[in-house]
């Protein structure tokens, strides 16, 4: 090949490549883009430039993820406008603006920028999937001329907000292809219901198609509470603006948002290097009991059931004897509309369409209560912000639409009812009643019911007359299956020492295994502990009715004679404070080691659920007062299971703190305004539950830690090193290689929220397990509790407040859990 022709060659092989790329990720206002060339953004994670899509010969503009064997559009911009040849260009015009033409130079769509701009501006594809217009000397500067994240199509990407900018009246939505060749707006819309309190809904048409239900300052009300390793999300509603946006937590995850035109329209997709497809993570809606409005007004869909639509409590099908569910349900007692009405309280609900709502950011929940009383429309109420305990009010008006049971998530809201009404749910209705009275005067009623006993044992008035006390101490209803107690001799080896596994706060605890060979742990009261049978009984009503996998769960219990035993699950395990605290019989070195991060992050999360469902999910609210190490048991797989309910307390209604003036439960655990003035709340829980978790993080004691040269506890070492900016010293050295150093550091963050000396800095428990499970932002802490120095109070000190757990009067409410 002679020189000219190698040449000719070498130029239109270069003119070749300057056609089809530009290999930047920028053009000006001298340059444009045809059909046939491509923008790439600077680190090549998207591309810009025209493509066609499925069997369909038009052409539109997009961007799509670069580098994936099958082309992927996240944005179009000429959805509506296709080009029927390949005569489409996109420029930068004289003006400024961004404009699509096609033959004759004709305008097929522009950005339709407001004003002329006259500084030289360039159009920029960033590594986010953003397409920007901005001016030529702004750089990195995030000031926009316009973006494309402000017009998205069918996909929402991270950082992409979706939702209503206030100042400009720009309104974010996506919205279906009509089908894989056509991507002109189809019938679905995923948006931001612009009201009193905000959710996102998906419209098919002019129909509400589903609903997330309204954010609670912490979810959405119908979102799972569940932990999520991808993505953290923020939801934002101020003066100038309102939206939802989610971000990646892992840099290397790809992932994406779209609304589609089938049966599951809005689904979140994960990119799989492994076999490079893309693998569905989440869809919605989820089920038939998601579909808008299914069982009417005062209807709730609950998918276990059969038939799924019911009637909330106090409610009765509309229709009468044939269920016609769209027609909802109605009272079973008229409304007074007045101040003789009440509510009752209804809990792990996808809360109704807030179109008819209206909130008070400055109200708690009783003034909430007075305003819905004084207005005869207002059918309910609740929180508007469910974090740091519960803060403001919403108000519904109108009929209760579109309403599901939840367990994952959900909350509580407090329904209207006729006073009569609510006099007809305490009613008590029993199958067999019978009193035996003796002598002396003492009573004993039993009460059968299906295959459990209630009994209640008490005094017959001016007879043999007792305490005060005394009447409460013989007046506890116990409720659960009871067990022979040769039964429970047989399978414990008539409570041989050798089936001992410890000793409890009241007694020892032995293994056993029934006849079916289910293995059990019995704890036997001590029959000189008087404060002890307190205790007991408090467990029995507590624990009997409380179901939660981090919950130890009570088989039943035995009191004949003199012996007062409860059966629980055996956990093989045992208790947490053995592994991060003790040693290995079988080698005498640390156990420490066989927990590895995955295993304590594991451990911590379960726990938090556990306090949860104490805090928030089970009917009343309970504190549990106790919460340690060693009252955390490990099943056979390592989950944890929060124990010992002796010292709890539980709360109806809107109480949510109590004071006492014995102060009970472990030294190293208790919040200070428990131990200094015997108040106790949520966060008393909470801040036992901080200590906790830098005690997993760490292996070190709270009580018995002292650094060297500062005299600190562990929580005072903790905040040393998170203020030198060191919180990584405190890890564990047996789990180093294991961990996830960002997923530790953030429980250290999570575990110093919960330690905060005053009660309302710390997070409640909702909060809490959304933090260890997402990224959101997290405020910075202040000054713990107990930081003094202790030298007056070192390891080998005595206290008042024991090791195990001592004993205080309990007041003891019937528990009626789910």
């Amino acid at each position: 090949m002679d020189v000219l022709s190698f040449s000719f060659l070498c130029c239109k092989l270069l003119f070749f490549l300057s056609e089809s790329s530009f290999a930047s990720d920028t053009i000006t206002s001298s340059q444009s883009l045809s059909d046939g060339r491509t923008l790439v953004s600077k680190e090549g994670s998207f591309e810009l430039g025209f493509f066609s899509p499925g069997s369909s010969k038009n052409r539109y503009v997009g961007i799509w993820y670069k580098n994936m064997p099958v082309k992927t559009v996240v944005w179009v911009a000429n959805r509506i406008n296709p080009i029927n040849d390949s005569s489409g260009v996109l420029v930068v015009n004289k003006t400024g603006n961004l404009v699509l033409t096609s033959q004759n130079k004709s305008v097929v769509w522009s950005a339709n920028l407001s004003k002329e701009v006259r500084t030289p501006v360039v159009l920029q594809l960033l590594d986010s999937g953003n397409l920007v217009l901005r001016g030529e000397r702004d750089g990195d500067s995030e000031t926009y001329l316009w973006q494309s994240f402000d017009y998205p199509s069918d996909t929402l990407l991270p950082g992409m907000k979706l939702g209503w900018d206030f100042k400009t009246g720009l309104e974010r939505r996506i919205t279906s292809w009509k089908s894989s060749d056509d991507p002109s707006p189809g019938d679905f819309i995923w948006k931001i219901e612009r009201q009193f309190y905000p959710e996102l809904v998906m419209w098919k048409g002019s129909r509400k198609f589903y609903r997330t239900g309204p954010w609670n300052g912490l979810i959405f009300s119908a979102s799972s509470l569940r932990l999520n390793p991808i993505f953290k999300y923020r939801f934002v509603f101020n003066e100038d603006e309102l939206y939802y946006t989610f971000y990646l937590t892992d840099k290397d995850v790809i992932s994406r948002t779209v609304m589609n035109q089938t049966v599951s329209l809005r689904q979140r997709f994960i990119w799989r290097k492994a076999n490079q497809s893309w693998e569905l993570y989440s869809n919605l809606p989820k089920d038939q009991c998601d579909t808008y409005g299914l069982c009417g007004a005062y209807g709730i869909c609950i998918i276990s059931q059969s038939p799924i639509c019911q009637c909330l409590e106090g409610f009765h099908p509309k229709s009468g004897g044939y269920v016609d569910w769209s027609q909802g349900c109605v009272h079973n007692k008229p409304l007074n509309y007045s101040r003789k009405d009440g509510f009752i309280k209804f809990s792990e609900l996808k809360l109704p369409d807030s179109t008819s709502s209206w909130v008070s950011k400055s109200m708690n929940l009783k003034e909430c209560r007075e305003k819905c009383l004084e207005n005869s429309s207002c059918m309910a109420y609740t929180n508007s912000d469910i974090t740091r305990g519960g803060s403001g009010c919403v108000m519904w008006f109108g009929d209760l639409i579109d309403m599901r049971n939840f367990q994952d998530g959900g909350q509580d809201l407090y329904i209207r009812m006729s006073a009569s009404e609510l006099g007809a749910k305490n009613e008590p209705t029993t199958t067999i009643l019978v009193i035996l009275i003796s002598a002396s005067g003492l009573f004993t009623v039993v009460l059968m019911v299906g295959c459990y006993i209630r009994i209640s044992r008490g005094n017959i008035a001016g007879n043999n007359r007792r305490t005060d006390q005394e009447n409460e101490d013989q007046n506890e209803d116990l409720e659960l299956p009871l067990f022979e107690l040769a039964t429970i001799a047989n399978a414990t080896d008539n409570f041989s020492i050798n089936k001992k596994l410890g000793e409890g706060g009241f007694g020892p605890v032995y293994k056993g295994t029934l006849a079916d060979g289910q293995e059990i742990a019995v704890k036997r009261l001590s029959k000189i502990s008087e404060q002890g049978l307190k205790e007991l009984k408090n467990e029995v009503i507590l624990f009997s009715k409380l179901q939660h996998r981090n919950l130890v769960k009570l088989l039943g219990c035995c009191i004949q004679g003199e012996e007062k035993l409860l059966i629980y699950e055996f956990m093989p395990n045992r208790s947490l404070d053995s592994f991060i605290f003790g040693l290995d019989p079988s080698t005498n070195q640390t156990k420490r080691k066989l927990l590895d991060w995955p295993k304590r992050f594991c451990i911590i999360c379960g726990t938090a659920r556990g306090l949860l469902y104490l805090h928030h999910d089970s009917r009343l609210r309970i504190i549990h007062r106790d919460l340690k190490a060693s009252n955390v048991l490990l099943d056979h797989e390592m989950n944890p299971k929060i124990s010992d309910f002796g010292l709890a307390r539980t709360f109806v209604g809107d109480e949510i703190e109590g004071s006492t003036k014995r102060v009970v439960g472990t030294y190293g655990y208790m919040a200070p305004e428990y131990a200094s003035d015997g108040l106790f709340s949520v966060k008393s829980d909470v801040f036992s539950f901080g200590i906790l978790l830098l005690e997993i993080v760490s292996g070190k004691k709270n009580r018995g830690f002292y650094h060297s040269d500062k005299n600190l506890n562990l929580i005072g070492h903790a905040w040393k090193l998170w203020n030198n900016g060191m919180p990584s010293q405190l890890i564990d050295a047996y789990y180093q290689e294991s961990c996830n150093l960002a997923e530790v550091i953030r429980c250290i963050h999570v575990g110093l929220l919960c330690v905060q000396h005053h009660p309302e800095d710390r997070p409640c428990m909702p909060s809490v397990i959304l933090m260890l499970g997402s990224e959101i932002m997290l405020p910075q802490p202040k000054q713990p509790g107990f930081l003094a120095d202790r030298k007056s109070t070192g390891p080998n000190s005595s206290s008042s407040m024991l090791e195990s757990s001592s004993t205080n009067t309990i007041t003891i409410s019937t528990l009626e859990g789910r």
